[in-house]
């Protein structure tokens, strides 16, 4: 009656050894684990390897469980079946399930998920051998239950579809959202990591410096008005154009400017033709992945953009593309134009060209940007109409309220959250 007492108690704690290894190996982090195989930890790589045949692994810690609580279970009712009899096998039943529920189920999983990664570097040198052993039959089994899913028309060889990598990451990066609310730093992480994440999403044309507000210079204007305007511009490159505007024939830089004035003496008198280079023109649906990727493979930082009809609609540089990464960057000769202005009431004063994806990233909020890249491109595609001065709108549970119009354009809109 002893050994069969110590073999129940091996046996439960057996079983306990494989629920534990199951939660554990299963939740423990992959990129943790990553980061440790990468610095010579071999626990690690064993984690890892375990990891990557998981359908093998619980395959086989199931039949290694089941197989000792089966043992435990028929060795209990065997004992107790020499005490009371038949009523053995149901005192067995009700004893058995109680110890394995408690010790072997619930106590080592509860401890294996607060503690996975821990728990997992010590139990995976232990389990894998156990798994080698296993393989064979875990494998049968598993081709065993695809034939039979397969004949009631459940394949499981496809790609799971509901799921990418890309919304893992996604996921995960909100899942810090609470301890972001008091915590600047953090806000700005997790901005930058979701806009890393958009750049395979937004075009250039969300992005670029519209043709309205870039410095154009005429190339046939007098040399010293061209380079007094050079100089006077924030910019340091600008588009040229012969005849219209439309007929760019390169981009000045201002450093070839000053080097050309150097060179001649400090006399203004150059070709600027000369000093010009190339210009580059790119479609406005370009991806911002795909041109950022442009820029380095070309070791350019301006690009000219155009619609599918070979009209220019705007620039964008190097600088605008990281700009969406880490924010707004200023530098001593930017110009600032504040196009956000936070208000006593807890509204906003927003200028109508400030774009979504900046207002989101400034007050963590969730405004489409898939039909318009503007808050005033939201309006009008909200609203379906050119709205008057005064006219208020709810969208997204914002008010908003046209405050200023230029001809058929919104120029400033207070936005109100709600209390």
């Amino acid at each position: 009656m002893v050994l069969t007492l110590v073999a129940i108690a091996v046996l439960l704690f057996l079983s306990a050894f494989f629920s534990g290894s199951e939660t554990a190996l299963t939740v423990a982090s992959r990129p943790l684990m990553h980061q440790l195989e990468s610095k010579g930890n071999k626990q690690a790589k064993t984690v890892n390897k375990l990891q990557k045949r998981k359908g093998v692994l619980i395959g086989a810690i199931l039949i290694g469980n089941n197989l000792v609580n089966i043992l435990a279970s028929a060795l209990a009712t065997s004992l107790l079946i020499g005490f009371f009899g038949e009523a053995g096998i149901a005192y067995a039943t009700i004893i058995m399930t109680a110890l394995v529920v408690m010790f072997a189920e619930i106590l080592p999983k509860t401890y294996a998920l607060q503690n996975a990664d821990r728990t997992a570097l010590k139990l995976a040198p232990i389990i894998r051998p156990i798994v080698f052993i296993l393989s064979p039959i875990t494998l049968a089994t598993q081709r065993l239950v695809r034939n039979t899913l397969w004949i009631f028309g459940i394949r499981l060889d496809g790609d799971d579809d509901f799921t990418s990598k890309t919304e893992e990451l996604r996921g995960a990066i909100e899942l810090h959202q609470s301890e972001a609310d008091d915590n600047k730093t953090i806000q700005n992480e997790r901005a930058m990591l979701r806009s890393v994440l958009d750049l395979s999403e937004i075009e250039v044309g969300e992005i670029m410096v519209h043709r309205k507000t870039i410095t154009m210079l005429n190339v046939d204007d007098p040399a010293e008005e061209i380079v007094n305007n050079v100089l006077a511009s924030q910019h340091t490159r600008m588009p040229l154009w012969r005849n219209q505007p439309e007929n760019v024939v390169g981009v000045i830089h201002a450093k070839e400017v000053l080097r050309a004035i150097y060179n001649n003496r400090g006399n203004f008198n150059i070709d600027i033709s000369a000093l010009a280079s190339d210009a580059w023109f790119i479609p406005e649906t370009t991806r911002l992945l795909d041109q950022l990727q442009a820029f380095r493979d070309r070791h350019e930082h301006f690009a000219l953009v155009v619609d599918e009809y070979g009209s220019l609609q705007g620039v964008v540089t190097l600088e605008d593309i990281l700009e969406e990464i880490v924010g707004e960057i200023a530098d001593e000769h930017d110009i600032n134009l504040p196009g956000l202005r936070p208000q006593s009431d807890g509204s906003f004063i927003v200028d109508g060209s400030f774009t979504i994806r900046d207002l989101n990233r400034h007050l963590e909020w969730n405004l489409p940007d898939e039909e318009a890249s503007t808050i005033a491109g939201i309006i009008l595609h909200e609203s379906r109409r050119i709205p008057n001065v005064g006219q208020a709108f709810m969208f997204f549970g914002l008010r908003f309220e046209i405050l200023r119009r230029q001809r058929n354009q919104i120029i400033t809109i207070r936005i109100t959250p709600p209390n």
